[in-house]
């Protein structure tokens, strides 16, 4: 066109490959006999073939908190892998139980075979990654483990269990490790999680006859508070007006509540040089003093407080912000690879 100067070649090479978009795969299928659904971020779908010579050396897992639903991780992945230059696969695992599974497929697998009691219980949880990671993925590939919330508990109880992963760093976000029914909120959500459950389901039930539409704008109602919300945490939170997805999401909390009562300072010790700790500083959910507690007991561990005012649940308006905080923290282990 006329009177407008064409970009240099390395720079419209930049802009078109940034603009390309993030290659991202979903399937939903089943582990443990619980309907799973999976978010790979890059080209590679398949990491369990031992002989195929294309392998990546690197996976990067999510581990979700609760509700562990895989879509509220779909920015954050497409940022991680993004700031890692798209050379290793990002994937996000759910919750057993925490989708709505796709039409004509039901949230438990029709068998005779029972493969996991109390799946969705937190036990059920732990083996669920570890049974996905045992069929997915390749003994060869080493695994960099980021966890948000219980998911850090999780992370914790998978690396006591099986210390033959080739775990090269767990990442802990904001982790509700220890004395969840002592933390504030805690203290307000256990009565509820624990004894008044049931009551939720009634409502969940007939909201969930509501078109789709009305749906996402009760969602965007409940967000109102916050300055910015990602597109991708709305759509993902209408699949909690599901009453399987719902039951099973308070389900696990309710043991959380129970179970995450100390932490767990052997297997920590055990892998201190693998972990980073990320607190944040007003999370009702794991409180300053829980930082305060861990950073004296562990003073040479990777312990960090978070200095930017990033909320608990950050994959609502942070997400690419927490992807470009963890690439800069792996950069001197991936330059090692």
């Amino acid at each position: 066109m006329l009177g407008v100067a064409e970009p240099p070649k390395g720079e419209a090479n930049m802009r078109s490959a940034s603009e390309e978009p993030v290659p991202l795969h979903e399937e939903f299928i089943y582990c443990c006999g619980a309907a799973t659904h999976v978010l790979k971020c890059g080209p590679w779908k398949d990491l369990s073939k031992d002989e195929s010579k294309n392998l990546p050396r690197l996976l990067f897992m999510i581990i979700p908190g609760n509700p562990g639903l895989a879509g509220y991780y779909r920015t954050f992945i497409q940022a991680l892998y993004c700031g890692l230059n798209q050379q290793y696969p990002v994937w996000v695992v759910s919750h057993a139980g925490h989708c709505k599974p796709p039409s004509g497929m039901e949230m438990i697998e029709d068998t005779d075979i029972k493969e996991l009691e109390d799946v969705f219980g937190l036990n059920g949880q732990v083996e669920h990654k570890l049974n996905f990671i045992k069929k997915n993925v390749s003994k060869d590939i080493k695994l960099v483990l980021i966890a948000h919330s219980i998911g850090c508990y999780i992370t914790l109880e998978m690396m006591k269990r099986a210390s033959e992963l080739q775990v090269l760093r767990s990442v802990l976000l904001f982790p509700t490790i220890e004395r969840m029914a002592q933390s504030p909120q805690g203290k307000l959500m256990t009565p509820l999680l624990c004894k008044l459950r049931y009551i939720l389901y009634m409502p969940v039930y007939l909201l969930s006859f509501l078109p789709e539409g009305v749906k996402a704008s009760l969602v965007r109602f409940a967000l109102r508070g916050m300055k910015t919300c990602d597109e991708s945490s709305i759509t993902t939170s209408v699949n909690l007006f599901s009453v399987d997805c719902i039951a099973n999401i308070l389900y696990m909390a309710s043991q959380e509540m129970m179970k995450v009562v100390e932490r767990d300072s052997t297997t920590i010790k055990q892998n201190l040089k693998k972990l980073i700790f990320y607190y944040g500083t007003g999370d009702s959910w794991c409180p300053q003093n829980y930082y305060d507690e861990i950073k004296m007991d562990f003073p040479d561990g990777d312990i960090r407080l978070c200095e930017k005012g990033l909320r608990h649940a950050f994959v609502l308006d942070a997400s690419k912000e927490m992807a470009a905080m963890i690439t800069d923290w792996l950069k001197d282990d991936l330059t090692k690879l």
